[in-house]
C-alpha cells in the first residue's frame, strides 16, 4: 500500500513539474498574460472611478474608491485566465500522443487529473502573486499577513478553474476547438463573479447567475481579506453573498469552492479514462 502511493505521489510530481518547467520557460507568456490585469486595474479601473467614485454605494463607499475595490477581482482575474488556459497543454499532449503514453504509465488518471489540477494552479498563483505588487497602485500595503491569508485563497481558486480547464480539454481533441469553447466560458466566468461591482441590489435574475458562478465564492473571500487589511468595515459588510437571503462567510465559501474542484478533478479522472 505504502510503496503504492508512493508511486500516486511521484506520478502527481512529475505531471506538476513538467507542467511548471514548460511554464517557465516561456517566458513572453507570463508577461503578455500581466497586460490584461494592469489594463482593468490602472486604465479600466481609473476610468470606472469617475463614474462610481462618489456614488454612495455600499461597497464602493466603504472601500474609499473604485480602485482598491477593484483590485482583488483583478487578482482573481489573473488567476482565473491562467488557470482555465493552463488546461491548453492537456489538448497539446493528447494531439501529440504525450497524453495516452501518461494514461498508460502505472499510475491512476486520479494522479494525473491532480497532477495537471496542480501544475495549472501553481502557474495561476505565481501569476497572481505578480498582480499582487500592484497592490501600491490601489492604495493597498502588501504585509507579511495579508499575504499569508490570500495565498490559501489564491490556490483553491486557482486549483477550481483548472480544474474546470482540464474537464473542458479532456473532451476537445484540437486546440481551436478548446481556444473557442474557453473563450466563450472565461468571460461569463470573470463578469458575473463580482470581479468588477457589488453583488448587492443587482436583479434578480442577475443575481441568480451570479451565485451559479464558482469563481464568485473565489472572489468574495479575497476581497474581503484586502478590505480588512486596509479597514474597511463597511466594504467586508457589503461584499457578502447571499443565499436565500442568508449570508456566507469566508468558511462556507471556501466550502463550497473546494467541494466545485473536487468535482471538477473526479470528472477530470474519469473522462481521461474514456481518451483513446
Amino acid at each position: 500500500m505504502n510503496r503504492r502511493f508512493r508511486a500516486e505521489l511521484r506520478g502527481v510530481y512529475i505531471i506538476w513539474y513538467r507542467d511548471v518547467i514548460r511554464f517557465w520557460r516561456n517566458r513572453p507568456r507570463i508577461f503578455s498574460s500581466l497586460a490584461q490585469p494592469v489594463l482593468f486595474l490602472l486604465v479600466f479601473g481609473n476610468g470606472l472611478a469617475t463614474a462610481f467614485g462618489g456614488a454612495a454605494h455600499g461597497a464602493f463607499a466603504g472601500a474609499g474608491s473604485y480602485i482598491l475595490f477593484l483590485f482583488p477581482g483583478v487578482v482573481a482575474m489573473a488567476i482565473l485566465f491562467t488557470g482555465i488556459f493552463s488546461a491548453m497543454s492537456t489538448v497539446w499532449d493528447r494531439e501529440f500522443g504525450f497524453l495516452r503514453e501518461v494514461l498508460v504509465a502505472p499510475v491512476s488518471r486520479n494522479a494525473v487529473a491532480v497532477g495537471k489540477a496542480l501544475g495549472g494552479s501553481t502557474q495561476a498563483v505565481f501569476q497572481g502573486c505578480i498582480v499582487l505588487l500592484l497592490a501600491p497602485f490601489a492604495g493597498v500595503t502588501l504585509t507579511p499577513l495579508l499575504i499569508l491569508e490570500m495565498l490559501p485563497l489564491m490556490f483553491l481558486l486557482a486549483f477550481a478553474m483548472t480544474s474546470l480547464g482540464i474537464v473542458v480539454a479532456s473532451r476537445l481533441k484540437t486546440m481551436e476547438g478548446f481556444g473557442v469553447v474557453v473563450n466563450f466560458l472565461v468571460m461569463p466566468l470573470f463578469f458575473l463573479s463580482g470581479a468588477l461591482f457589488p453583488l448587492e441590489g443587482i436583479p434578480q435574475w442577475l443575481a441568480v447567475l451570479t451565485r451559479l458562478d464558482p469563481a464568485t465564492y473565489g472572489v468574495a473571500p479575497l476581497r474581503r481579506v484586502v478590505l480588512s487589511a486596509v479597514g474597511s468595515p463597511a466594504a467586508v459588510t457589503a461584499t457578502q453573498i447571499t443565499i436565500f437571503g442568508y449570508p456566507l462567510g469566508t468558511p462556507a465559501e471556501v466550502v463550497i469552492l473546494t467541494a466545485f474542484a473536487l468535482v471538477m478533478v473526479i470528472l477530470a479522472a474519469h473522462f481521461f479514462g474514456t481518451i483513446e
